[in-house]
């Protein structure tokens, strides 16, 4: 018999070379932090800092104290290596250098 007062929610994390998504059922009123320290995600990458890394709820940002929904996946979202516009303009820079040089 399903518990009335439980939801089921997912707690998702990425590193480059493997993901996890850890289903678990939580109470209705439940926030995003405790789902999160419920699912025992801090202790398997304990490189997470709550205090620092974004989280969301499929994909769109919120905060720790966020109410989940039944079915919710939350996300722990690392911090970026390099800044995205940079790394774009890096390419293209590097793109026009290699035709000058083929077209020598």
């Amino acid at each position: 018999m399903e518990n009335a007062d439980l939801i089921l929610v997912e707690v998702a994390y990425a590193l480059p070379n493997e993901q996890i998504i850890l289903p678990i059922e939580v109470e209705k009123e439940c926030s995003v932090e405790e789902a999160i320290k419920r699912s025992g995600v801090l202790e398997r990458y304990p490189q997470i800092d709550l205090k620092t890394d974004k989280v969301g709820i499929f994909g769109k940002m919120c905060k720790l104290n966020a109410t989940l929904n039944d079915k919710d996946r939350i996300e722990i979202y690392r911090p970026l290596i390099a800044d995205p516009k940079e790394s774009r303009r890096q390419k293209a820079e590097m793109e026009k250098k290699k035709k000058v040089t083929e077209s020598n």
